[in-house]
């Protein structure tokens, strides 16, 4: 998968459920994802992180298997013809999902991991990087040329948020045509961007209310792509529910912002 694949007039979208939970799950999700994207002409991949290893708590939820997630994520790009994207955390993972999935994901917690990063790139997948929520956006520069570096062109930048104080994040949309301007697509992450992280309880919090307001700023500062974790019930999700949306509020979601891009293209 090239980035040119996600061009269009419009803006792309990453979205799926935090981590994958089963296979009929993940199948649902994609399906009626793909068929608002499809009619709306949203390019779409479908996301799911076939394990989670930035957990606050020993006991929370990483995953049902790594083989078994992926096989899943592959059969979500089988079946419905969707690329797919998900995380990876070590480098030697990196040549064993790039067998299942078309997109490669570099949390933001490890952004500046060199062998990671290189590692990703050697794959030849595009590598979606997030950016730390301790670094400026001038300092991804660095993060994309190591992927350039390792003889892969193909490099998205995701924004999410930056720390702002011990239990809070803020987006300064300044820094997205500052990323743009290295000459990478850049994405905004609406979900992550509004956790609450460091709770007293263990468990990150978030302020889904607002995905729609941070999607809507996104795309009227001229973000590529939008970055959506989505559940059929957040309330039940095995993780991220708290800053998650509701899979039955996205058609009127990306329908508004449609019309958004439409009035600002």
């Amino acid at each position: 998968m090239n980035i040119s694949e996600l061009k269009s007039d419009n803006f792309f979208l990453l979205a799926g459920p935090c981590v994958v939970e089963g296979e009929e799950m993940a199948l649902n999700i994609a399906e009626k994802i793909m068929n608002i994207t499809s009619r709306l002409g949203i390019p779409y991949v479908f996301k799911g992180s076939y394990r989670k290893a930035n957990r606050s708590r020993v006991d929370s939820f990483t995953g049902i298997g790594d083989e078994k997630a992926l096989k899943i994520l592959r059969k979500v790009h089988e079946t419905f013809g969707i690329p797919t994207v998900t995380d990876i955390h070590e480098a030697h993972e990196a040549a064993m999902a790039a067998e299942y999935v078309d997109v490669l994901q570099i949390p933001a917690f490890l952004c500046r991991q060199t062998d990671l990063l290189i590692a990703a790139a050697k794959t030849g997948k595009m590598v979606n990087i997030k950016k730390g929520q301790f670094l400026a956006p001038s300092a991804m520069k660095f993060a994309a040329q190591k992927i350039i570096d390792s003889g892969n062109n193909n490099v998205t930048l995701t924004e999410r948020g930056v720390s702002f104080g011990y239990g809070d994040l803020v987006v300064d949309f300044r820094g997205i045509p500052e990323m743009q301007e290295m000459g990478y697509p850049v994405v905004l992450d609406a979900t992550h961007c509004l956790q609450k992280p460091n709770q007293a309880s263990g468990v990150t919090g978030g302020q889904p209310k607002l995905i729609e307001t941070m999607c809507k700023a996104g795309i009227a500062v001229g973000v590529d792509g939008l970055f959506i974790e989505t559940h059929p019930d957040p309330s039940v999700a095995k993780s991220d529910g708290a800053n998650m949306l509701p899979l039955n509020q996205l058609d009127d979601l990306l329908t508004k912002l449609v019309r958004i891009k439409e009035a600002i293209r």
